[in-house]
């Protein structure tokens, strides 16, 4: 393991991330509670001095060294001399956005001009978005970079309560896309077994899963509460099994209260809510502990403001809904400064019961601005809809919102498949799938205070999710449509 530095600051040196320290106190399974005990638990105030200290590094870097940030600023008439707080931060940096990266990767290839043209180190990886809406964005790390991520997911994963102990079975693809790749590097960091197995066959898993002993399983939430159908198709009992912890990240679902509670209880492990978006590798910088407090922030390794959502240069106090940005304080090689994703969610300080002074999103990221739904003057975020499905007992994981006008007004419509036993135990036309639906369209005007009919389907009737859940079905006419 080796001990990261990093230029213009000790904070690398000084916290030693290649070790766990060995100082403090240890876990029920006999490991350290912390990877970086004096990381993890330094005091606010001071934590935000060496924050401020390497944002101002990394604005003079990126102004010197990269065009596209150059050009950037001096369109909006900012320099990096203007800031000498973390206020002066929010409020005069002008935020980047994906939009801005694919433009200027079409004009400068392959990677930008916000990488440098000869990365420190070189370059030790190429990855990239998975380019479903055409040309996929290339990120390019350099060796440092990446050396320095294997210890941050390493870090962060401990933080989740993965040790070397553990056999941890990897769910998420391998290939272009990040996925995979980042929790492969913290796990071996750590010194887990790994067993990459990537994207395969449902049934795979769950055999695999019980043939080697598997303790950790790694996906995105809605494909863990799949595996859970397909273990009960093949008689195997989850529950009564090996994993005793499930990191999972790649879409949100994982810190939601309802979310979670159905995974925890049909896996019999622990679910921690991990990741944030590939611009921002290491993107387990957003992590959660057992404790179930939400995802903490790594905000000495990635800035992450939550600012409002109409103006991203402007503040809101913590616990208010809003924007998140994130900025890179260590990575040279395609920094993010300001970047915004289009994500939303709050933000708290309180402490965890873990030990950790890194604030945190007590519900994780609450799903994408941009996938905000408004009915009929309500705003609806499907996030909040499948909070409310999985309070229902009797329905199954997979649903679709589906969204039309048939009319003047947009209208909403859930299809939410019966779980099997219900299925199987409910006839169709009885009075009890009328109550389930009676329930489950009680259970949505509490979580999206509007009310939003309901049909049940059977099992099966919806494709099965093996990656990431498409849940809405958007059937209004476009406005090219209507030319």
């Amino acid at each position: 393991m080796s001990t990261v530095t990093g230029a213009g600051d000790d904070l690398g040196a000084a916290d030693n991330l290649g070790a766990p320290d060995n100082l403090d106190d240890s876990d029920e399974r006999g490991f350290p509670r912390f990877w970086d005990a004096a990381r993890e638990t330094r005091p606010h105030a001071e934590r935000e001095q060496l924050i401020l200290e390497r944002i101002r590094h990394q604005l003079h870097y990126v102004y010197a060294e990269l065009p596209f940030y150059r050009r950037h600023y001096d369109a909006h008439g900012f320099h990096p001399d203007q800031v000498r707080s973390l206020t002066d931060f929010t409020t005069k940096v002008p935020v980047i956005t994906k939009r801005m990266l694919v433009a200027d990767q079409a004009e400068h290839p392959p990677f930008g001009s916000y990488t440098p043209q000869r990365p420190p180190g070189g370059i030790a990886r190429i990855h990239g978005s998975s380019g479903t809406s055409g040309t996929p964005t290339l990120y390019a790390v350099s060796n440092p970079d990446w050396d320095r991520a294997a210890d941050v997911h390493a870090m962060a994963q401990w933080c989740a309560g993965i040790r070397p102990d553990d056999i941890a079975q990897v769910g998420f693809p391998f290939g272009l896309f990040f996925g995979g790749w980042g929790v492969l590097q913290g796990l071996e960091r750590i010194g887990a077994t790994v067993f990459p197995l990537g994207v395969t066959d449902s049934e795979k898993h769950i055999e695999l899963i019980t043939r080697l002993g598997s303790t950790v399983f790694t996906a995105t939430p809605s494909y863990a509460v799949h595996l859970l159908s397909v273990a009960e198709r093949m008689g195997v009992d989850l529950a009564a099994g090996t994993v005793r912890t499930l990191l999972v990240g790649g879409e949100p679902g994982g810190s939601l209260p309802g979310t979670r509670r159905i995974i925890e209880r049909g896996w019999g492990a622990t679910v921690v809510d991990a990741g944030s978006t590939s611009e921002m590798y290491p993107f387990q910088t957003s992590v959660g502990c057992p404790a179930g407090t939400g995802t903490h922030l790594i905000a000495d390794e990635v800035h992450t403001e939550i600012v409002a959502s109409g103006d991203l240069n402007t503040p809101i106090p913590a616990g208010e809904r809003g924007a998140i940005v994130y900025t890179h304080l260590w990575r040279e090689s395609q920094p993010m400064i300001r970047f915004a994703p289009g994500d939303e969610s709050y933000l708290t300080t309180e402490p965890c019961p873990c030990g950790r002074t890194w604030p945190r999103l007590p519900e994780g990221v609450l799903g994408r601005l941009d996938d905000m739904l408004v009915i009929r003057g309500a705003n609806v975020y499907p996030s909040a809809i499948e909070t409310g499905l999985r309070t229902v007992p009797e329905l199954g994981p997979e649903f679709r919102i589906r969204v039309s006008r048939p009319g003047a007004l947009d209208e909403i419509t859930v299809l939410a498949e019966l779980g099997r036993e219900a299925a199987a135990a409910l006839p169709a036309d009885g009075p009890g799938r009328a109550d389930v639906v009676a329930r489950t369209e009680a259970a949505l005007r509490r979580a999206v205070n509007i009310g939003v009919p309901v049909r049940l389907l059977e099992p099966g009737t919806l494709p099965e999710t093996t990656f990431k859940a498409r849940r809405v079905v958007d059937e209004r006419p476009r406005a090219e449509d209507a030319r």
